[in-house]
This record gives structure tokens, sequence and C-alpha cells, in this order.
């Protein structure tokens, strides 16, 4: 039985601790981007090729693939991915925003431009399996935010293609262009160009560790959202919860990958042990069990407090990508939440509706950063523009302070600059 923790007993450190998943790429992810500077569309084939298995014909997804795809997906799934994108886009669409200007009886006018960004790549994970969702989460708010260009770039399978149900998100979403290649080079050509595929100002979208690290060396050069690790989730349940639901819960993060973490806190103890049960007896239902098992022997974690103010306590101390508030007064406690990514609220509210239907994105900050950062928007794909005007008489109201601030910092030519259009107003 999974050993439970008890807040107040255990160690602080054993129950705030996060497993650390650093794998140490930075030189081989530095190598790669060089790579892909001097060498173009041959070095991006070269490491597909090295990387993935195949050695595409062409680098961009072409009319015909497409065609094929639509084909090949079936119409119901088509059905629930569009459902989902109108989910996804009338969520996202509250988020827009046109700027604003005031002006004032001197004439002073000042104001703020929200202008969207020219050119945004978006990265989807791919390998062993498709993820269908990502391409609508980080794509609708872009579109939403007027982008003027969206190349989307994903690893290929072993026979060169693109999973099916990835080129028909794209198509649903709107993608304008996508290329076939994935890791640290799909990073590094998205940063600064290729013959083929030409740069952009943004990257977005989660990625493995190779990936993540090309972000943070390109960011500089071009923006990006996130530096994105393992899933989470943590679970604010209280003695009312089911325990199937929550083991259930917990082992949807679980299965992503064996980094994954899986929380319980909970003021019942009756519940624990009912969950580290219920844990035990579904690991062995998933298919994808390996993964799982070793994400909850890892870094998963069943943590006793007091209450679930307690509780919430720890959660904002952790800022976990995904809360769920399993309690029964669950918009009570939220003014208590300060640190998540995305909460859930209820009993019927579970993670795994974040990520395909409710409409909430689910590219979210993961380790922590939740205390400083959020979930993907439609302000992730805009950028704000200020701009000011003065008359000449605004700004003589203004001089004389201006030059003393000014000369206090030792900026002389700063307050020349003022002195020399209202000279009179500063002495």
């Amino acid at each position: 039985m999974k050993r439970i923790l008890r807040l107040g007993q255990d160690p602080t450190d054993s129950i705030l601790s996060r497993t650390d998943a650093t794998v140490n790429v930075t030189d081989a992810v530095r190598g790669i981007i060089e790579m892909v500077k001097n060498g173009g569309d041959i070095a991006l084939l070269d490491c597909t090729e090295r990387f993935d298995g195949c050695r595409p014909d062409s680098i961009r997804v072409t009319e015909d693939e497409m065609a094929e795809a639509d084909d090949l997906v079936d119409d119901d799934m088509k059905r629930i991915m569009m459902r989902a994108a109108d989910e996804i886009r009338a969520y996202h669409s509250r988020q827009v925003r046109t700027g604003y200007m005031t002006a004032d009886e001197n004439g002073v006018i000042l104001g703020q431009r929200v202008l969207p960004l020219d050119r945004v790549g978006i990265y989807v994970p791919g390998g062993r399996a498709a993820y269908p969702s990502t391409v609508l989460m980080d794509t609708i708010p872009a579109k939403l935010a007027g982008v003027g260009g969206i190349a989307m770039t994903t690893p290929p399978g072993r026979d060169g293609k693109i999973a099916p149900v990835i080129l028909v998100a794209a198509k649903i979403a709107g993608v304008d262009e996508i290329y076939k290649v994935g890791g640290a080079q799909a990073i590094a050509a998205l940063a600064y160009g290729t013959e083929t595929i030409k740069r952009v100002d943004k990257i977005v979208g989660p990625g493995n560790a190779f990936v993540a690290e090309a972000k943070r060396q390109v960011y500089g050069r071009v923006g990006i959202d996130m530096v994105a690790g393992p899933s989470e989730i943590l679970v604010v349940a209280d003695g009312g919860a089911d325990a199937v639901h929550i083991a259930a819960d917990l082992l949807s993060q679980a299965e992503h990958d064996k980094n994954a973490s899986a929380v319980l806190l909970t003021n019942s103890l009756k519940l624990a042990n009912a969950v580290a049960d219920e844990v035990e007896r579904q690991l062995s239902l998933l298919p994808r069990e390996e993964i799982a098992r070793a994400s909850w022997e890892n870094n998963g974690k069943i943590i006793v407090a007091d209450t679930i103010e307690d509780a919430i306590a720890i959660s904002n101390e952790l800022a976990p990508e995904h809360l769920e508030l399993a309690v029964r007064d669950p918009f009570g406690q939220l003014p208590l939440v300060k640190n998540a990514g995305s909460v859930f609220l209820g009993n019927d509210c579970p993670e795994a509706l974040g990520d395909y239907m409710a409409g909430p994105n689910h590219t979210l900050p993961t380790g922590g950063s939740a205390r400083f950062s959020s979930a993907l928007s439609v302000d992730d794909f805009v950028k704000k523009m200020q701009y000011t005007y003065y008359t000449r008489q605004a700004l003589a109201d203004k001089a004389a302070d201006i030059v003393k601030f000014a000369e206090s910092e030792g900026l002389s030519g700063h307050a020349r600059s003022v002195s020399s259009r209202c000279g009179e107003a500063v002495k």
C-alpha cells in the first residue's frame, strides 16, 4: 500500500518536494540548433532521419496529404473535434481586447494598441501518441487574436507521415502551414528559419525535454509561451468524495509519462486509504500501466491534512498545473486558491474534461510556475503598443518637474530635450 503522508507529522520537505525529472540536454540541444542555423532544410532532414527514423520527400505537408487524412478520419471523430473547437473558441473569444485611448482637456492623448503577432509557430508532440486536442487548444486562441500566419511542426512517424487526426485537427483549427519535423530541430527552424520554413515571432506548445530546452535557448530571438515540464494533477478532496473517481483522476495524469505527478490532499484518512487501494486496482486496468505505475510509485503522493483549508494552503505552495476541488462547497473554497494553472470544481468535473471539451485552455504552467504564469490565452498571441501625444502647453506644465527628475538621475540630455522646447517653463 502507498505510504500516506500526514501534514504536521511528516517532514515538510517530503510533502512539498517535486521529483527532479530534469535531463541535462543543454549541450545536445545547442548543437542541434547550430546545425539547423547553418544547414537549413538539409540539417532538418538529417535530424529527422536520425531521431525519427525517416527522411520525408517533403518537409511541408502537401494538399494531397491533407486530403488523404480527411478520408482516413471518421466522421464522428471530426464531429467531436469540431464540437471541442466550438467550446474552445467560445471561451477564448471573451479574452479578445481592442486597446483604449484617453484624452484630457489639455490636449494630452494616451492609449494602447493591441496588435496580433505576425507569425506564430505551434509545436505539437508526436511519437507514441497523437494529440489533436493540443492542435485545437494552441491554434484557436492565435486565430482569435488575428495572427497573420500559423505554422505547425510535429514529428512524423517512421513512414514519414503525420497522424491523420492531427492534420484534420489542424484544418479545423485553421493552421496555415504544417511541417513534418519535431524535436529541438523544429524549434530551431521556427526560430531561425530555413529555406522552407519561414521564421516566426513566437513559439508555443508542449514537448519533451529537448523541445523545452530548445525553447529556453531560442527565447529572446523569439517569444515563447512557457518552458513546460511533466504533467501534474493535485486533487483536494473531502470525505464525501468517491475514491473510485479520485483514483481515476490521479491516474489520468500519471499515464502521460513516467515523470508525471499525481497528488491527493484530503482531510479524511478513510478516503486516503480507499484511494490508495483503488489506485492499485485501477493501475492493472490501464493499457499504459507501465508508465502510470512508474509515475505513481516515483511521484505520486497521498497527504492527509487536518482541514480542507490546510490542504488548499499546501496546494498553493505546490502551485499545480491542474487542481481539482472535489469538495462539498467548491465555490466557497475557490477564493482560497491562489496558485494553480486550471481549477476544476466539484465532484463531477474531472481534469480530463478540461483536456478536451470544456473550453478553457489545457496548455498550462507546470513545475510550480503557476505562482507567476498563466494558462495559454489570446493574450499570448498579441503585443501591446502604447502611445502618447502632448501639446506644447501640456509639456510645459510638467517641464520643470521632468527636468529636475532627469537631472537627479544625472541625465542632462534628457533634461535638455524638454527644456529646449519649454525653456521659459523650466526657469
